[in-house]
């Protein structure tokens, strides 16, 4: 804001940019919030709690991996975050927004391998150490560009307090967790079959698994009987599997079989003989009523494997080749090659039956989609129950809340199916196990700090795991590891737990979840109140976007054609809560429309500054248009208020769309000229600087939703007597709801008004009168009208909105004939009619003759909907939504025709 004018002086004109072209001062913009260090939360204590008894603000960024560019769901996503914290700054609560990037173990080593496989290099040739300088110089870039992408989109992040999930904060606090959860009895290691995604050379969770469908096939075939005594009949769809198989199983009460239970059969390709085991798990419907057991490569085989004591044949190296556990001509084989092998050699083998086509769900890897194979390896485990248990309970006593609400069932869903979460990866770059085993004695050292001897036996010889971390884990820890935890730091204390998170739904498993756990288990709160799950953004065809399909949007490139705040306002614009947003890059004139329109509107206002000098609000004495537009803007601030409450960033952006465009701009400041371009200095004085504080005041309402154009405009506008005084508009205070503002019966009066100028409008338009050509009203109320007198009172102001050469607001005989002159037409509006005398303002014979062809033209229309909609084959066959589209069609010409009938029998030839 411009520095106050000594004394009364008379402004000077302010004179605005002529085309709005926000690529001139966003980054400008950008730059004087960081130096004023406005995004950083407010030390002073009052602020901390609003005045009102609440707690900071404080929201935690979902942190980025550190592998690519943001895409518009990250645009979405900090949008609306960047929304609410700019909302609840203004609302005078100290509010802090944690920034940062996760390293994203698995994804981040793909991208380095494949770029050292480009360069003809590999990580196994430059060791662990060198791989993972050379990772962190990759992962350094992305943050770097991450960070940029961020700021240009106009993110109020606390920068000094930017984190990632590798640095040696969070490092040390992974290191808590993972000794803490250790001593608790709550990690284990263990032999186990997990899923292993070959491409990646892993073990990947459950969560981790994305299921597919697939065409394939389920593959017959019989094992002979050892003794000679015949075969039994087995299918898989998995069939190179059977050169681990260590058994057969069948149902212990399935008479087909009890006889050859505690029997041997000969296992073809591989010269080995297996038992016939009884166990309930089989389903003697299912086929021939015998399993195959391949305890190292299923769950539930494993299972059976377990009660048996079955020997466990692992047949797949961890590039998913065959290992040399199998016969030698399949060594070194890929599955897919080894099954074509299998499946020849068991037909020459003279024991393969047939193959019929199978659809079934086959896991795929969610980072590579490589399809995952069951996998028996030593791995580190986090028993899930216990800490499930009480997140879940979280939720049930209202301690969380989801929005919309329905994606509780989905979080509680996943609680109550929880298994124990696979926490190790077979990668270099993470957070590696802090475990260590003594080649001395055999045992294991789990630490906090790097030991140099082993704690059991005193030995030198000790080696660390050699697995890194689930990424997740990392990322659990976030809203309290990113404050300092394990340390109280003052930030844990201040601004712990967080208030909000801001995500989406396809991570409620991976992150949403575990960071509740997490939470619970060690700082004993729930790291957040409030769970905003983001609509998911698709084409305009409803594809949802992606690489493959080329239909996805750079919001970089948003930003550069159309300004950060036309995506940022066109997003909030579309997001309803529970609803997918369907876009494509022309969608975001929306914001952009919106943007020009305060660019414009401002720079008409800040023209008429010229010779002025700005009263104080508190001097003038507000007429009943004022009042109005006051009880609107006081309207707008207690639904803004609401929404934010609520998460409907739809209903806000739609709040101060409706609130400027339409009550401040098309009315107010319209209604204003007459004020304007009086001869009565003192008049222009009072109309400028009302209008002065109302621009001022929209600005802040609207900042958070379009923060770079409303600082902009801010920074240029007059000081404001008896204003806040607020150096920068980022800081200024939230308009709020005032009781004293509040005017019903003014404003229901100003509505008589609005649609009497509506209707008179719209029936210029219907009748072309050119804008420039006056016409002659006279306004009809009904006996008793409240409207009456106010319509009398404002003729100068309803005459100046309509165009209208001369008005007379008379009251309407009930019942009687008034003669109204000829070429006259009446608006029929709530308790008045609005006579409008056209015949000086166009050619009433020609208009006339013009709408009786329309008419006929409507009339033909109408009988040949009504005909469509009287056939009983039509409302029977067609399908119900074109039914209902040609009820409307019918309605809609139905009032037309109504409209015009009403026109012609008021015009006399």
């Amino acid at each position: 804001m411009l520095s106050e004018a000594s004394g009364a002086a008379a402004l000077r004109a302010v004179e605005l940019e002529k085309t709005f072209n926000p690529r001139e001062f966003e980054d400008r913009i950008y730059a004087f919030w960081t130096d004023g260090e406005y995004f950083s939360p407010s030390e002073d204590s009052s602020a901390t709690d609003g005045g009102e008894g609440e707690r900071p603000f404080v929201i935690v960024i979902p942190p980025p991996n550190v592998t690519g560019v943001l895409h518009l769901g990250h645009g979405l996503n900090n949008s609306i975050q960047d929304i609410l914290v700019r909302y609840y700054r203004m609302m005078g609560v100290s509010t802090l927004w944690v920034p940062g990037t996760d390293h994203a173990g698995i994804a981040t080593q793909n991208v380095v391998e494949r770029k050292l496989r480009a360069e003809g290099r590999s990580r196994e040739e430059m060791g662990r150490e060198a791989f993972v300088e050379e990772t962190e110089k990759v992962s350094e870039d992305h943050k770097s560009t991450i960070r940029r992408q961020l700021q240009k989109i106009g993110a109020s992040c606390d920068w000094s307090r930017e984190r990632f999930t590798l640095d040696e904060g969070l490092s040390r606090a992974v290191r808590e967790a993972f000794v803490g959860l250790y001593e608790r009895g709550l990690i284990y290691r263990g032999s186990y079959l997990v899923n292993w995604c070959t491409s990646c050379g892993t073990a990947i969770s459950d969560d981790e698994v994305e299921h597919k469908e697939i065409n394939g096939a389920i593959y017959h075939y019989s094992y002979p009987l050892s003794d000679g005594s015949g075969s039994i009949v087995v299918a898989t769809t998995r069939p190179e599997t059977m050169l681990g198989d260590t058994a057969v199983a069948v149902h212990p009460e399935d008479e087909r079989y009890l006889h050859l239970v505690g029997k041997e059969v000969d296992l073809p390709l591989t010269g080995r003989r297996i038992p016939i085991v009884a166990d309930t798990y089989v389903d003697r419907e299912f086929g021939s009523g015998a399993v195959k057991v391949t305890p190292a490569h299923d769950i539930n085989d494993r299972e059976i494997g377990l009660r048996h004591d079955l020997e466990v044949i692992n047949i797949l190296n961890p590039d998913g080749s065959l290992a040399d556990t199998v016969p030698e001509r399949y060594r070194g084989k890929t599955v897919k090659e080894a099954r074509r092998l299998v499946v020849e050699d068991l037909k020459e083998a003279g024991v393969y039956l047939h193959d019929e086509h199978h659809t079934h769900q086959v896991g795929h890897c969610y980072r590579c989609n490589t399809a995952v194979e069951p996998y028996l390896s030593e791995q580190w485990f986090v028993k899930m129950r216990p800490l499930a248990d009480k997140a879940l309970a979280a939720a049930e006593k209202g301690e969380i809340e989801f929005f919309p609400g329905r994606w509780v069932n989905t979080y509680s869903h996943w609680m109550r199916e929880i298994r124990d979460w696979c926490i190790s990866r077979q990668l270099w770059w993470g957070h590696r196990i802090p475990v260590w085993y003594c080649s001395d004695c055999g045992k294991m050292t789990v630490k906090r700090e790097d030991p140099t001897v082993c704690e059991h036996c005193g030995g030198a010889h000790i080696r660390q795991d050699e697995d890194v971390l689930d990424t997740w884990f990392s990322s659990g820890l976030w809203p309290f590891s990113t404050l300092g935890w394990p340390d109280k730091t003052p930030d844990l204390g201040r601004f712990f737990p967080t208030t909000t998170l801001v995500t989406g739904y396809d991570i409620i498993f991976f992150w949403v979840a575990r960071m509740v756990m997490m939470s619970l288990e060690f700082m004993g709160q729930v790291p957040f109140r409030d769970i905003y799950i983001t609509s998911l953004v698709r084409d305009k065809n409803g594809r949802k976007m992606s690489k493959s399909l080329g239909n996805g949007i750079d919001p970089l490139e948003v930003v550069d054609e159309y300004g950060a705040d036309a995506l940022k306002f066109t997003l909030a614009f579309l997001s309803a809560q529970g609803q997918d947003i369907p876009l494509d890059k022309n969608t975001f004139a929306i914001g952009s429309k919106f943007a020009n329109k305060i660019w414009n509107a401002t720079r008409y206002l800040l023209m008429n500054l010229e010779g002025r000098r700005l009263q104080p609000l508190s001097e003038i004495e507000l007429r009943p248009l004022d009042r109005w537009i006051y009880h609107r803007l006081n309207e707008a601030a207690g639904a803004m208020a609401a929404s934010m409450k609520s998460y409907r960033f739809n209903d806000a952006a739609h709040t101060v769309y409706e609130f400027f465009w339409n009550d401040f701009c098309d009315w107010y400041i319209e209604a204003s000229k007459l004020s304007l371009y009086s001869d009565d200095e003192g008049e222009r004085d009072r109309a400028v600087s009302l209008l002065m504080c109302l621009l001022e005041e929209s600005l802040r309402l609207m900042h958070p939703l379009l923060p770079f154009v409303t600082e902009e405009i801010y920074q240029k506008l007059p000081a404001i007597p008896d204003s806040h005084g607020s150096a920068a508009l980022i800081a200024a205070p939230y308009p709020r709801l005032q009781a004293e503002r509040e005017d019903p019966a003014t404003a229901a009066l100003f509505g008589a008004l609005q649609e009497l100028v509506t209707l008179v409008r719209t029936l210029r338009s219907e009748f072309t009168v050119p804008p420039q050509n006056r016409v002659a009203l006279e306004v009809r109320c009904d006996t008793g009208l409240a409207a009456a007198p106010f319509f009398e009172a404002h003729q100068p102001l309803i005459a100046s909105l309509v165009g209208a050469s001369e008005l007379r607001v008379v009251e309407r005989v009930a019942d009687a004939a008034q003669a109204s002159s000829e070429g006259a037409v009446a608006a029929v509006g709530t308790g008045f009619e609005a006579w409008v005398d056209l015949k000086d303002a166009v050619d009433v014979a020609a208009v006339t003759q013009r709408m009786r062809k329309e008419l006929e033209k409507q009339r033909t229309l109408f009988d040949r909907t009504d005909k469509k909609l009287s056939s009983s084959g039509f409302l029977e066959k067609a399908d119900p939504a074109v039914v209902e589209k040609e009820r409307e069609k019918h309605n809609e010409l139905a009032r037309k025709i109504e409209k015009m009938e009403g026109y012609l029998s008021s015009l006399k030839d």
